[in-house]
């Protein structure tokens, strides 16, 4: 993922505090047993504990032998995303037309190494975690080996724990560009309201508030 220094993140909380509003769902990248062929992605529900990334997939799920083999994997979450079509990014002076579109997002890549869980108590200890993030309210039977509901479903899943060697955090919001063009885009995309343009404007409005003009917080010491 190519992130210039106007797209990196400010700082480590602030991809931290973006990744806990999100409901943690990404897409798990696995290389292919065989290099001619295209690698695996699947998308999932994870979480983040520690150094770790949580998760399972059902046993039936054609990854296994794939994963098995593999030193790292990367997941990727990407979010709060809009396209900004030709006639918004004109420059000062110029046609509309002459605009060149681009796409705003958010995303956050984490480069890591796979653990698979196959001990029941282990897969419980994951579940565990990931009921307590996704669905702090409760609402759910206790997890256990040996009770139902769950205890028999147990063997039907296998955990994978996910070892975070290395983390990419990137926030496409048009930063390097001026203020008063962030500014009119952050309207536009409130006016047009469709998908996730909320989401976006909320973020360059965030990001731009503690920016401001790129050319300046860059030459800051």
């Amino acid at each position: 993922m190519l992130i210039h220094p106007w797209d990196a993140a400010l700082d480590t909380a602030e991809w931290q505090q973006w990744l806990a509003s999100t409901d943690r769902f990404g897409v798990l990248a696995v290389n292919n047993l065989d290099p001619a062929q295209a690698p695996l992605v699947l998308p999932t529900h994870f979480s983040m504990a520690g150094e770790e990334l949580l998760m399972h997939l059902a046993r039936p799920n054609p990854v296994w032998a794939h994963l098995e083999t593999a030193s790292q994997v990367r997941l990727a979450v990407v979010g709060d995303y809009a396209y900004i079509p030709t006639h918004w990014r004109a420059k000062a002076g110029g046609p509309d037309e002459d605009g060149v579109p681009t796409s705003y997002y958010t995303s956050v890549q984490f480069v890591c190494r796979p653990t698979i869980i196959d001990d029941p108590q282990g897969k419980v200890s994951i579940l565990d975690t990931q009921l307590a993030d996704l669905q702090p309210e409760g609402g759910h039977a206790q997890l256990s080996v040996d009770a139902p509901p769950y205890g028999r479903m147990l063997s039907g899943i296998r955990g994978i724990r996910l070892q975070i060697l290395g983390i990419d955090a990137k926030f496409k919001y048009d930063d390097a560009n001026p203020v008063d063009h962030r500014t009119r885009v952050s309207d536009r995309l409130d006016e047009r309201d469709h998908a996730l343009d909320r989401g976006a404007a909320t973020q360059q409005r965030r990001r731009l508030g503690r920016i401001g003009d790129w050319k300046s917080h860059r030459d800051r010491p």
